[in-house]
């Protein structure tokens, strides 16, 4: 499976996105490639220097994307792509080739409105690909008393995707992650909540891909993600 985190406007989240979930998803017993695909690279640097053996590789054109993404899926059970927060071009190519998109939003009005135009290439694609790739908004960068308000709900609704339950905090301990080499769950009491909320997330929106719900794969896709139904 090819998962895309995107979104065409950057410092919303995404390495930190793709990162922990490479991660997790090689802690849950999968193969798994990083495809970074944004100019800075800060996705795959992190991951080499960190977590050796999960794959990287770098692809810095659309072209590359549309010819190598499946050829990667071939050789991996996951490939996380890191999209770019500015080249549209590149992430029409990737959610050209996508299964999933992880798209993430930081927790207000302003920015869920603005996923109208960010989410141009991804509307674009599902018409192309009648309806692929299925798509969740990951609400990111959240204060500690933040509310998910109907307005938001109404506006995310509009564009016909999701909002995950679970959203990623404001929190200190995924800037300093990469500069310590890790992930959040891997630094102790401090990143507690960090680690509880990432790790629910995943778990939630990606349910079938923990070896320990695959006997009930059908319920559980049901019950937490029933958009994800045909994967």
């Amino acid at each position: 499976m090819i998962i895309v985190v995107a979104n065409s406007k950057g410092g919303v989240g995404k390495s930190t996105v793709a990162a922990h979930l490479a991660v997790w998803l090689q802690e849950q017993g999968h193969r798994v490639m990083l495809a970074d695909c944004d100019t800075q690279h800060s996705s795959s640097e992190w991951i080499e220097e960190s977590f050796p053996e999960i794959r990287t590789v770098r692809l810095g054109t659309p072209d590359l994307i549309l010819d190598k993404l499946p050829e990667l899926a071939g050789e991996a059970d996951f490939v996380i792509a890191d999209g770019p927060g500015s080249n549209t071009e590149t992430s029409r190519a990737l959610l050209l080739r996508a299964d999933f998109a992880i798209v993430p939003c930081k927790a207000s009005m302003l920015e869920v409105r603005a996923l109208a135009q960010a989410t141009l290439a991804l509307r674009q694609a599902q018409d192309i690909r009648g309806g692929k790739p299925k798509a969740v908004i990951v609400l990111s960068m959240v204060g500690k008393h933040y509310r998910l308000t109907q307005d938001m709900k109404t506006a995310a609704a509009e564009l016909g995707l999701p909002v995950a339950e679970t959203p990623i905090g404001l929190r200190q301990v995924y800037a300093d992650a990469p500069g310590q080499s890790t992930v959040v769950w891997r630094m102790g009491a401090r990143a507690k909540d960090a680690a509880d909320e990432i790790r629910l997330l995943f778990s939630t929106i990606l349910p079938w891909a923990m070896p320990s719900v695959k006997p009930k794969l059908g319920r559980t896709r049901a019950k937490t993600s029933p958009e994800l139904a045909e994967f």
